[in-house]
């Protein structure tokens, strides 16, 4: 057995069994966790029921979380506040391909796998997302993983470009320290589910800021109507950018209204966004919902700074079997019927975001930097003095 496949097989075989633990756990932790509707605010659209980007069937999310240590930075030893999340278009059993189009705001970032994205029009295998300094790692273990799962082909060839992804977590991470390993991505790709998707300070959005409170992991979907479809559209976002005086939620100045820590001072830090959706695009169409993330960014305040990398990936589950050989019929939507998958991305995308900042919680890392959460009180607060606060 080769030793890439060697390593894989080892690894997850003595993890399984804590994997569907996690996953569990996860599910759990998911739904008692409060969320942007639950604090009242107010979003246009009608969100699916989990409201997450696994409300697209065969959709599944997993994640490793890493933390430890505390006080002085030593390079390699930590404080640690990092990880891995994967995010699978077809499930993890799957190895049949799915249409995808790329679209990058500011470049300032890295996503690797993009340009045979651009070049096929087919996403093969997991989206998985982590910090600047570990995409190597993550995405050799994605090969070694998809090896493992899936061998050479009859031909005896075995090929992968995977769309691994990043935000710089150095404010509170040892970023330099390489603290991802190939098992932490095996666990998250392993524990990977469908349901409810935990969201702050998890997986790869561990030690992420957003508009210089914490961020991180957040997701949301829209449902369109039978006129329009009946198609879902869902979104997952690792926020990692952005300015305290810009933010806005709900249309309402909160990162004003909420004065306090200067992080950085400008936009910088980056978001990486996924796209999810059920109907049935092409690669040329996809690029087009992938470009829309923008508008949805651009809702919360951002401007897509110098320094931040705001790189965006869309996928659609329709069309399987559309790789291989021979001849397929495709199905897709005219292009002047999209502008419903349009608007469900820049919703979905809005209250992704705002998910993961009511979702995350105060952290201390490296040096003693601290960076606090979005606090619920004082948001409902800010909301009600502009009227948006939506009472139940």
């Amino acid at each position: 057995m080769p030793a890439t496949k060697l390593m894989a097989t080892l690894c997850l075989r003595g993890s399984l069994a804590a994997a569907v633990l996690l996953a569990l756990s996860v599910s759990v932790a998911a739904q008692t966790k409060p969320r942007a509707r639950d604090l009242g605010v107010p979003f246009d659209g009608q969100p699916g029921p989990l409201n997450a980007i696994t409300d697209i069937q065969g959709v599944e999310v997993g994640h490793t979380t890493l933390i430890s240590g505390d006080g002085a930075l030593v390079v390699g030893k930590g404080p640690v506040r990092t990880g891995v999340t994967a995010v699978f278009p077809r499930g993890k059993s799957s190895k049949d391909p799915v249409f995808a189009g790329w679209f990058t705001m500011n470049g300032n970032g890295e996503m690797t796998g993009t340009t045979w994205v651009e070049e096929s029009g087919f996403l093969e295998g997991p989206v998985a997302i982590t910090n600047t300094h570990s995409v190597g790692v993550v995405r050799d273990a994605v090969i070694a993983w998809r090896y493992a799962h899936g061998g050479p082909d009859k031909e005896g060839y075995s090929w992968s470009l995977p769309v691994v992804a990043e935000t710089w977590d150095g404010y509170l991470n040892d970023v330099n320290g390489f603290h991802v390993k190939p098992d932490d991505v095996f666990h998250a790709l392993e524990t990977a589910h469908g349901g409810p998707v935990e969201e702050g300070n998890v997986g790869g959005g561990t030690g992420m800021i957003c508009n210089e409170f914490k961020g991180g992991i957040g997701t949301s979907s829209r449902t369109l109507d039978a006129r329009h479809g009946g198609y879902t559209v869902g979104v997952l976002v690792q926020c990692n950018y952005g300015r305290r005086d810009q933010l806005r939620i709900a249309g309402v100045p909160v990162g004003r209204e909420i004065p306090g820590q200067e992080v950085w001072g400008n936009d910088v830090g980056s978001i990486i966004v996924i796209v999810a959706t059920d109907a049935p695009l092409i690669p040329t169409q996809l690029k087009r919902v992938a470009k829309r993330v923008s508008l949805g960014l651009g809702r919360t305040g951002s401007y897509s700074g110098d320094g931040s990398g705001d790189i965006f990936i869309a996928f659609s589950t329709a069309n399987p079997q559309a790789g291989g050989l021979g001849l397929r019929q495709l199905t897709m939507i005219p292009n002047d019927q999209m502008d419903s998958i349009f608007l469900a991305t820049v919703q979905a995308t809005e209250e992704a975001i705002v998910n993961a900042m009511i979702a995350a919680e105060t952290m201390k890392g490296v040096n003693g930097h601290t960076v606090i959460a979005l606090p619920h009180e004082q948001l409902q607060k800010v909301l009600e003095k502009y009227g948006r606060l939506q009472r139940k």
